[in-house]
């Protein structure tokens, strides 16, 4: 565990935190409305109700306010009593902001993780390891793993004060790992740390948010970073998406029952609304997309009404699809795009916003190498559009050409049992530059395929001694698997995939998901 004090502005940011909690200042948590800001903020206030404070929370809606602060939102909070306010996951960009808030003696602490360039911004304190002047060596962290380190440093003060009955923090690490997990940052050094003993809280005594959410979900612990990533995460953004901003944060702070009840069911009903917007814009998208050359090496789209709400899922979904970098912008009727935008290992996305906005391309930007979003006026759109061609070809295309999907082991059907399962969970938790084992099945024959709700297929193959074995190949519609499967003089393939432990009412399979297959030649 490191030092939170090696963290550049940390001692001074916990000084004022503590004295604002001592003298019972109303203090306000400014959070983004992903899982990340979510999780950052549950830590914060329930930190704070250890302690007797009720921290207020502060959710901008993605649609009517953007990412971030803004100057009408200090504005209202100043005006309704706040004396210190913290943001998490956000506020290392919004200098026209910080600049207000000087102007209203409202004093912020930033607890960030967003990439910065040019300079420092009229924070009180700025804690965020990507900031240029940082030395700390945690710029991997998500904004929850910053959050925790302020959470040991203000323990550490509180005791230094002498106040007792402090709240246990590894009780919390449920919530750090989530938005680890959830932000996609790489799942080495302190963030393994936190997700590998996070998922022990989250299966054992987890947050009561978590749990209920997990009961809403028809999912049983134990649970693992796919849980975290495409179970819980995407119920608890459904909310900042395309409902209420705030109730992912409010679900994971709350101790009501009958609140926690209330939010779970929301956000997995939201869930299932936000899934059905997201397939008509992708499909909206890639036949868009389908009219690019493959000279173009960057996918960026726009079109009138694409719900913000929506467009980084879509964004990825395309990544995957034509592997190159994509950004999706929606245009709403006052002619203001909102884009966000998802990128290749060794292609900083980030760094080709913050240069745009730099420019005056963008109204705003900001994010870190693999993903990104941005604000742009409808007019400048074809502009940015050339700006991001540009910039990214050649990191593109060199990544591109040392684009190579990596096979861990080649097996034949039959070693696929418990007691290879059992070698793979000794190398949990798997994420971002921390790939799960990936294994090929050799000259195979498709016994049988049938397609799904959703565009994935369910199937079987047998190898050359009539082994069977079963498989999903999930979103097969998407990147073309399906033509393979479903053609009625299916040929043999070579088959990649990875393999996943699936509990259902008591019983436990290996699910075959397929990532790629390749026609025997």
């Amino acid at each position: 565990m490191p030092d939170p004090s090696t963290l550049q502005d940390m001692d001074k940011a916990v000084m004022r935190i503590m004295d604002a909690v001592e003298a019972g200042e109303a203090i306000t948590i400014f959070a983004d409305y992903d899982v990340d800001g979510g999780t950052s903020a549950a830590q914060l206030i329930r930190w704070g109700r250890a302690l007797g404070c009720k921290f207020k929370l502060y959710v901008p809606d993605r649609v009517k306010e953007g990412y971030g602060p803004t100057i009408a939102a200090f504005e209202t909070l100043k005006a309704n009593g706040a004396d210190l306010v913290i943001t998490v996951d956000c506020g290392a960009s919004a200098d026209d902001a910080l600049v207000a808030a000087k102007g209203l003696d409202l004093p912020i602490i930033v607890v960030d993780h967003h990439m910065m360039s040019g300079p420092m911004p009229p924070a009180f304190a700025l804690v965020n390891p990507n900031r240029p002047d940082d030395r700390s060596g945690l710029g991997h962290l998500a904004a929850a793993g910053v959050t925790f380190m302020v959470l040991v440093a203000l323990n550490r003060e509180a005791k230094r004060r002498g106040l007792k009955d402090l709240p246990d923090l590894l009780s919390f690490l449920d919530l750090t790992a989530l938005g680890t997990i959830c932000d996609v940052v790489p799942l080495t050094g302190l963030n393994r740390a936190f997700v590998a003993q996070g998922l022990k809280v989250m299966s054992q005594t987890p947050n009561p948010g978590l749990a209920a959410l997990a009961q809403t979900a028809n999912i049983n612990a134990p649970f693992s970073t796919y849980h975290g990533g495409f179970l819980l995460g995407p119920r608890i953004n459904a909310g900042g998406r395309i409902g209420q901003a705030d109730m992912g944060a409010r679900l994971l702070s709350s101790d009501d029952p009958a609140e926690i009840g209330g939010f779970a069911a929301e956000l997995d009903r939201i869930n299932q609304d936000r899934r059905q917007l997201q397939d008509r814009i992708l499909q909206e998208a890639l036949e868009q997309a389908s009219q690019f050359g493959e000279d173009k090496q960057v996918i960026c789209l726009a079109m009138q009404g694409w719900h913000a709400g929506v467009i980084g899922i879509v964004a990825g979904r395309l990544k995957d699809r034509f592997g190159r970098p994509a950004l999706v912008i929606g245009v709403d009727k006052h002619g203001i795009g909102k884009g966000s935008g998802r990128s290749l290992a060794g292609v900083n996305l980030g760094a080709a916003i913050h240069k745009a906005k730099e420019m005056g391309i963008l109204q705003a930007g900001g994010g870190h190498e693999m993903a990104a979003g941005l604000t742009v006026s409808e007019e400048k759109i074809p502009e940015f559009q050339d700006f991001i061609e540009d910039y990214l070809s050649a990191e593109v295309i060199k990544a591109r050409a040392n684009n190579a999907l990596k096979i861990d082991a080649l097996i034949s059907p039959g070693a696929v049992g418990a007691a290879l399962m059992a070698e793979i969970d000794q190398a949990q938790p798997f994420g971002a530059k921390m790939p799960e084992p990936v294994f090929a099945f050799a000259d195979m024959r498709i016994s049988y395929a049938k397609r799904l709700k959703g565009g994935h297929i369910r199937c079987a193959f047998e190898d050359g001694a009539g082994v069977r074995m079963d498989a999903i190949a999930f979103r097969a519609d998407e990147n073309g698997i399906g033509d393979v499967l479903l053609n009625p003089d299916p040929p043999r393939v070579h088959i990649v995939a990875r393999l996943k432990e699936n509990t259902w009412q008591g019983r436990t399979k290996i699910d075959v998901q397929i990532s790629d297959l390749a026609i025997v030649a």
